[in-house]
């Protein structure tokens, strides 16, 4: 005997139909899937034109994907009934306003599924289609569409944004139109340490009209909230956020200074090789085997690899490359500094040192020079703005690239930005929470 806890076997309230205004009234069990006939709860006989009352006509059957049941997908067969008006003739059929939007092939208990196994459980669109039993562009098209009602078009996921980051990526590896886009990530929460970066926006090209357009599209009090821009070394950002945003502050994130310095380091050792040897770097060539090696930090260094270093050092002809490595290595110890006024310190030494008397031959330095020495104030603001680097957007970055791989490939910008913001735009919690 079953106690008070449960009750009576109820279809309706199992399948969720009652939160859709349907009842349940038959069912059908095949191998691969479940059909569940349904019937509209309440009545819909009053005319919408004269307002006098109809008289039943025929039914017909609207065929709904829903939320399987089991992973076994769940179709409705919705009877419903057409009413004829006893006064002007016109004909109509019951409402499913409730159940699913006008000419949707989804109901909205599977629209919200939808999202979630998207955004929270990580399925791909083909594994949807698969568990709803639709076509993969009817699934597809449905999820975007919710997505961007309930999640990307709410104006609110753009308050409280005091820092951004803004990077370039490619978004398809074909020849064909422009493969680059602009994405903005929102780095506020990684600042206050509340949660991770998110995906703001994401547009075509890449340039400064591009991002100069993006930012002169936001409120005027928006952009007067905006404190801090972690950028790249690209001039174009750092033009487009000075005229824009003038009293932000323009901070070129660790990530990229070091792989300015990392490039130059690989650069002279490179030009060294062909110098000396007349060719590129084969295996027993010193310079080529420690190319790793070389761009190590001094402090993760192990005794072998300080022997390599040390070897190859000791040779007159490889002083141009230990020269590089030494400010390669001095810029990676002041961003590792536990205290960010001695890094301040150091960076600015650094940027001192490399800006003027540097010999001629030692060309891969007087290039980073002057390029640090340009970008001076963006290199030292990090130290006074922690926790704002660019690295949480190149994490993104590689979420998206996950995002193109599991996809195979994205044709459609507008879906790859819907795709993209729907994946990166920390909308889980938002789904968890109404769960």
């Amino acid at each position: 005997m079953l106690d008070a806890t449960f009750a009576a076997s109820d279809l309706s309230s199992f399948a969720g139909l009652d939160g859709l205004g349907l009842r349940a009234v038959g069912q059908r069990l095949e191998a691969d899937r479940a059909v569940i006939a349904c019937r509209v709860v309440a009545d819909d006989d009053w005319c919408r034109r004269c307002g006098c009352q109809g008289v039943p006509r025929d039914s017909v059957v609207r065929k709904l994907a829903h939320a399987p049941l089991g992973w076994r997908p769940t179709t409705l067969h919705v009877v419903l009934r057409r009413y004829a008006c006893t006064g002007c003739g016109y004909v109509w059929r019951q409402d499913t306003g409730d159940a699913a939007a006008p000419r949707a092939k989804l109901t909205k208990t599977a629209l919200r599924w939808s999202l979630e196994a998207l955004l929270v459980q990580k399925l791909t669109v083909a594994r949807v289609a698969d568990a709803l039993d639709v076509a993969w562009h009817t699934a597809n098209d449905a999820v975007i569409a919710e997505g961007r009602r309930v999640l990307i078009d709410d104006p609110a996921r753009f308050d409280g944004v005091t820092v951004l980051g803004v990077d370039e990526h490619v978004w398809r590896h074909t020849r064909r139109g422009d493969k680059y886009v602009t994405v903005i990530i929102d780095l506020t929460p990684v600042k206050n340490r509340t949660g991770p970066a998110r995906l703001l926006d994401m547009v075509e090209g890449r340039s400064k009209a591009v991002f100069k357009e993006w930012l002169a599209g936001r409120p005027e009090d928006w952009r007067a909230r905006v404190e801090v821009v972690a950028m790249d070394g690209f001039s174009g950002f750092k033009t487009a956020a000075a005229e824009e945003i003038p009293a932000a502050t323009a901070v070129m994130d660790p990530f990229h200074v070091v792989r300015l310095a990392a490039d130059a380091l690989d650069r002279c050792r490179r030009r060294v090789q062909q110098h000396l040897h007349g060719h590129r770097g084969r295996a027993g060539d010193p310079l080529h085997a420690a190319r790793r090696t070389l761009n190590t930090g001094d402090d993760l260094l192990t005794e072998k690899q300080r022997a390599r270093l040390t070897a190859l050092f000791a040779t007159p002809e490889h002083v141009e490359v230990q020269a590089t490595w030494g400010i390669y290595q001095r810029m990676i110890a002041a961003y590792r500094d536990h205290d960010r006024h001695r890094g301040r310190t150091a960076m600015t030494a650094l940027i001192d040192a490399i800006s003027a008397g540097v010999p001629s031959a030692l060309v891969e330095l007087l290039r980073l020079g002057r390029t640090l020495k340009q970008r001076a104030a963006d290199v030292i603001a990090y130290f006074d703005r922690p926790h704002t680097s660019n690295g949480p957007t190149e994490a993104i970055n590689g979420r998206l690239e996950h995002l193109d791989g599991s996809a195979l490939g994205f044709r459609n910008l507008a879906n790859y930005v819907a795709r993209s913001l729907l994946e990166t735009g920390g909308f889980t919690p938002q789904l968890h929470r109404q769960s």
